[in-house]
């Protein structure tokens, strides 16, 4: 038999005539992952107690005197001066507990018209909401390292790849804009989310409301809320906008691990594209030639903690009936690791791209090297009037040509290059040269360094509407 304690101590424990097995008390406890909650619920029951006097349920004097033990509970724990107790469970009922002691019945008087249930759907919504802020603005902070970055490569060439495949020359600037779009569609789904977050469930209490006469919008208000909530059941017990957060986060961690894929090839010996900054790779415990780049394989395997993570929260939610269920206690420490993975992930990285030394050199061999310019000469063709399989057929023999004979295309000779086509003439070397074919796509949305010049100086503009809009 395991040790139990007496249950007049449990703030719940009036219709209970035994104690709380201690294996029980520890399995169910969550103060500690959830005290991290403690500025949100604090926050929730000074608007909860100012609502309560202004609605005549407790006197000014008591919503003071509980305002004011709250705040000295707050500094307690901030100073690391705050004893938690298992014994109380979570969050909500060792702050509780504090507060009667410290003030008396007016402590007592706080719970009136809520649940926990409401409470804690409060808490995380609070949280959550300040979390999305992080967020945002650790992406922008991204997002000005790779324009900031793009910036200084608009007429840098590199081959761009399908299949891991050379495939056409590009401008390095359009690559790195590449990675902003999908930084740019991050950021407007947090802030898409954020108004289903910023919902206000205080005042649903256990699942049914409560029978005094609640002026929500009033808390709505101090809690800068957008409105409270519509219906009780469904504030208490649902989880979706916390599983969209998550959904958002493992999206964010997705393209953080596209981009590490790519840095991580572009470091190695066969690329040769970049060298990471030594502050930001390590070295082997063996091999002293090494110099890895393992804040980038870092982030791209702390992904898979990320995207794990929502899979958890959505198999959490998928087979509950309304309204609360314990299970729910399950839902925070998933989404506190997804936020402190993701945020550190965004930081690091961030960090990192201004120590990037990009190659441009190797970048262009690898280019020439990879035939990136066959597209051109088919298209060349095309516009002499050969049809378009036809222009395919005649450039692919004239690619193994060069490969046999170990010659770019550029470097075949007119009469070489006429043999696979009478109509080829001088002007053809205007379009086979990296430059050329770079400069040749200056339609909207192409890689020619005017285009892309056009487009980071929008992003740029963009990024900066959206910052100073978050700053509002």
């Amino acid at each position: 038999m395991s040790d139990s304690k007496n249950s007049s101590s449990k703030l719940w424990g009036g219709r209970f005539t035994q104690a709380t097995d201690a294996l029980v008390e520890a399995f169910t406890e969550s103060i500690s992952f959830d005290a991290r909650l403690y500025r949100q619920d604090i926050r929730g029951s000074i608007a909860h107690s100012k609502m309560l006097a202004k609605i005549g349920v407790i006197t000014n004097d008591e919503a003071k005197s509980i305002e004011q033990g709250l705040s000295d509970i707050e500094a307690q724990i901030e100073a690391d001066q705050f004893e938690w107790s298992p014994e109380f469970e979570d969050v909500h009922m060792n702050i509780e507990a504090r507060l009667t002691q410290a003030i008396g019945d007016a402590g007592k008087k706080l719970h009136t018209g809520r649940s926990r249930n409401d409470q804690v759907a409060t808490d995380i919504r609070l949280y959550l909401r300040e979390a999305s802020d992080q967020t945002t603005e650790l992406i922008n902070a991204l997002q000005t390292a790779l324009l900031d970055q793009a910036d200084q490569h608009i007429k840098t060439i590199m081959p761009g790849y399908t299949h891991l495949q050379v495939a056409q020359p590009i401008s390095l600037a359009h690559h790195l804009l590449a990675w902003n779009e999908m930084l740019e569609r991050d950021t407007e789904r947090f802030e898409g989310a954020r108004t289903r977050i910023n919902v206000m469930p205080l005042g649903s209490a256990a699942l049914a409301g409560t029978s005094f006469a609640l002026d929500r919008d009033l808390t709505c208000e101090l809690l800068d809320f957008d409105r409270p909530s519509r219906n009780s059941l469904d504030a208490v017990s649902d989880r979706d906008f916390l599983i969209e957060f998550a959904a958002n986060a493992s999206l964010v961690m997705m393209h953080l691990s596209r981009f590490c894929e790519e840095l991580i090839l572009w470091a190695s010996e066969s690329y040769r594209f970049i060298e990471i900054g030594d502050a930001f790779c390590t070295g082997s415990s063996i091999m002293p030639q090494k110099k890895n780049p393992d804040i980038a394989e870092l982030v791209r395997g702390k992904s898979g903690r990320v995207i794990g993570n929502l899979q958890a929260l959505l198999v959490l939610m998928k087979s509950q009936p309304l309204a609360y269920n314990r299970d729910n206690q399950e839902d925070k420490e998933p989404i506190f690791d997804t936020i402190d993975t993701l945020h550190s992930s965004l930081q690091v990285f961030a960090a990192m791209i201004p120590s990037i030394r990009f190659l441009p050199e190797n970048m262009e061999y690898a280019a020439l090297k990879g035939y990136a310019t066959a597209t051109d000469l088919a298209e060349y063709l095309v516009r002499r009037e050969v049809p378009f399989r036809d222009a395919h057929a005649i450039v692919g023999g004239t690619v193994q040509y060069a490969i046999e004979h170990k010659k770019a295309l550029n470097e075949l000779s007119l009469d070489e290059l006429k043999s696979f086509g009478e109509m080829i003439e001088d002007d053809v070397y205007d379009v086979l040269s990296l430059e050329g074919s770079v400069n040749s796509r200056k339609h909207f949305g192409g890689t020619a360094p005017a285009r892309v010049a056009e487009a980071l100086a929008d992003a740029r503009q963009r990024l900066a509407s959206a910052m100073t809009l978050h700053k509002k």
